[in-house]
């Protein structure tokens, strides 16, 4: 006849089988928290590289933009440069004969 356990013997077997259960959710528990930190690692590196990649590209932008207006800006000073060059010589001839007058005094 099996005997029967007692009271206190019953106590300690349940407390067993909850220490193994509690053993086997804090193992789940810590892979969670592994794997989740491993998670989080991934997502920052990602973040970061597509961060550095946007800024390479709004820098690459700005400096084509940047080289694309000194460009006209340079064309603009060429033409006014220009410009100006062929104003003074249709004024050389007759600012020449002005003050070549003057000091004739006629």
């Amino acid at each position: 006849m099996a005997e029967e356990k007692t009271l206190l013997q019953q106590i300690r077997e349940k407390e067993q089988e909850l220490a193994v259960e509690v053993d086997k959710v804090k193992a789940e528990t810590d892979a969670a928290i592994t794997a989740a930190r491993n998670e989080a690692e991934d997502l920052v590196c990602t973040a970061d590289k597509a961060g550095k990649t946007t800024a390479e590209q709004v820098y690459w932008k700005a400096r084509g933009a940047t080289a694309d207006e000194i460009a006209d800006l340079k064309r603009e000073a060429e033409l006014a440069r220009e410009t100006t060059g062929l104003q003074s010589e249709r004024n050389l001839a007759p600012a020449v004969e002005r003050i070549v007058r003057y000091v004739k005094g006629e």
